[in-house]
């Protein structure tokens, strides 16, 4: 059976999501993060060297990141409806996301994360000189590249709902987490597809699921 180590509204919600899909079974051992500094727990270093979530074991293999753990699951388990045709269009479109969700997507959206939170973390003295720092970037440089990126994965949904077809596939599993991210902080408003497309795998049965497993859920 596969066990999650899962970090309390993280990226690992997305492997719970998945693996109830799938219909596997599993098993969830949840970590709360630090009320204060919102870091994850220290017990998850117990389980990976770098104390990240999420991380799965299953026979004795460990794995972790989101990304390889998605397709870890679809090598040993398949994905039944979700699969696509091996070396298809489709396919080389379902890869693309996979990387885009964890690299070129969620940069932005952590810059934007550390610099609105930076001023907090300053003294009373220096708070002032370091919002203001803080906020010129945010103004000319973050929040610029965020409504590109935001601009991009509405064009996408446009098109079919989906990211990578006709259909449901990892690529939409793997996008859900920056773009409820973006959708708690801002609000969908002005970006229907993207709105659209929350509203509809929220609705999943299995979404829901994943959520009565994995406890609270900030961004759902």
């Amino acid at each position: 059976m596969i066990i999650v180590h899962h970090l309390e509204n993280s990226r690992s919600q997305r492997v719970l999501w998945l693996l109830e899909e799938l219909g596997l079974p599993y098993e969830v051992k949840r970590y709360e993060r630090d009320p204060k500094t919102m870091a994850g727990s220290p017990d998850l270093y117990k389980i990976h060297p770098l104390g990240k979530s999420p991380v799965i074991e299953e026979d004795g293999i460990i794995v972790a990141e989101t990304g390889a753990i998605l397709e870890y699951i679809r090598e040993a388990h398949g994905l039944g409806d979700m699969a696509v045709e091996p070396g298809s269009a489709q396919a080389r479109a379902v890869t693309y996301w996979l990387h885009y969700a964890e690299g070129s997507a969620m940069n932005p959206l952590l810059l934007k994360l550390i610099f609105t939170r930076l001023p907090l973390g300053a003294s009373a003295l220096l708070r002032p000189l370091v919002k203001g720092v803080a906020d010129k970037a945010l103004k000319t440089f973050v929040d610029p590249r965020v409504a590109q990126h935001v601009a991009y994965w509405e064009g996408e949904l446009s098109r079919t709902g989906w990211f990578a077809g006709d259909k449901m596939t990892l690529a939409d599993i793997m996008m859900s987490f920056p773009l409820e991210g973006v959708a708690a902080r801002a609000g969908v408003e002005n970006t229907p597809a993207i709105g659209d497309f929350l509203k509809r795998i929220h609705a999943r049965p299995a979404y829901q699921a994943a959520l009565e497993k994995g406890g609270p859920y900030d961004y759902a």
